[in-house]
């Protein structure tokens, strides 16, 4: 069975975007600022090591809008560019029924989003990631996440899509790994506990 893993950049006050679906804040150095190296890096080895990447149509549009040429832009950095071709080659299923097209190595869902979650779970194959606020939230009341990866930027936006949903009970986790980077981002790992 496959682990699948939700894992996003979260403001202190636990939202994933802040009003207006700004993602501005997410470098944690305040409005359009970047990510430092190392969590650059993290997150680029983290798309390297996903076996499946399930996407949301909101999360898909802001990714697909730049990842797919990201390598050849003037001034493109080194981690950049390894970065774009990551993405591109990494496996993605997204879910939507209002997109038409997709491309980079990925396939669209407009089905049921939970009964094809549950499905790919019981593939053999790498792990998977699961990104986009109501996606997560869909497989998170069936109760088909694994663990959770909360990379926590030191930033409070007031407002905006929050990285946890309603839940019809508790979900009891276990911490799995806690990490600082840069700019006081904390990197904080919990494993389902079933």
């Amino acid at each position: 069975m496959r682990k699948l893993t939700f894992g996003m950049n979260v403001t202190l006050d636990g939202y994933i975007a802040a009003p207006g679906d700004d993602l501005g804040w997410s470098g944690g150095d305040g409005p359009d600022s970047s990510p430092s190296d190392e969590l650059f890096q993290w997150w680029s080895d983290r798309v390297a090591a996903t076996g499946l990447a399930l996407y949301g149509r909101k999360l898909w549009n802001a990714m697909s809008s730049h990842w797919p040429t990201a390598d050849r832009q003037p001034g493109a950095t080194q981690a950049a560019i390894e970065y774009a071709r990551r993405w591109r080659d990494m496996p993605k299923a997204v879910f939507s029924s209002t997109t038409a097209a997709v491309d980079w190595n990925t396939r669209l869902v407009t089905g049921d989003a939970v009964a094809e979650i549950t499905r790919l779970k019981a593939e053999d194959g790498g792990p998977m990631d699961i990104g986009g606020a109501t996606l997560a939230g869909a497989a998170m009341r069936a109760g088909l996440i694994d663990e959770y990866v909360l990379v926590t930027v030191p930033v409070l936006v007031g407002g905006g899509t929050p990285f946890f949903t309603a839940l019809d009970g508790w979900v009891n986790l276990s911490l799995a790994e806690t990490r600082t980077f840069p700019g006081g981002v904390v990197l904080t790992r919990y494993e389902t506990r079933r």
